[in-house]
C-alpha cells in the first residue's frame, strides 16, 4: 500500500474528501516526527509504540575494497506494533 492508497483508504471509510484525508496524514505524520525529534515515545494504543534507539558507533567493512571504516553512532526511528496489531495480522 502506498501513500496514496493509505489517503484513498482514510477517505473512504471515514467518508472525508482526499484532500482533507492527505492533510490528515500529513499532520500525523508530522506530529511524530516532532515528538520523537524531541526524544518522546509515541504511544498508539492497541496499534504500536514509535521510538527513538542509539545505535552505537561501530566498524564496518566496505565489501568492495575489504578496508575496515568506522561507522559513527546516531540516532534512528524504531516502530514496535501492540499486542491487538499484532493479532490482528497473524
Amino acid at each position: 500500500m502506498t501513500k496514496s492508497d493509505l489517503i484513498d483508504a482514510i477517505a473512504d471509510s471515514a467518508k472525508l474528501k482526499k484532500i482533507d484525508s492527505a492533510k490528515a496524514l500529513e499532520s500525523i505524520i508530522g506530529a511524530v516526527q516532532s515528538a520523537l525529534k524531541k526524544g518522546e515515545e509515541v504511544r498508539l494504543t492497541g496499534f504500536g509504540t514509535f521510538s527513538v534507539r542509539k545505535r552505537n558507533a561501530r566498524t564496518g567493512r566496505n565489501p568492495m575494497t575489504g578496508k575496515s571504516l568506522k561507522i559513527a553512532a546516531k540516532k534512528v526511528p524504531a516502530f514496535k506494533a501492540g499486542k491487538t496489531f499484532k493479532d490482528a495480522v497473524a
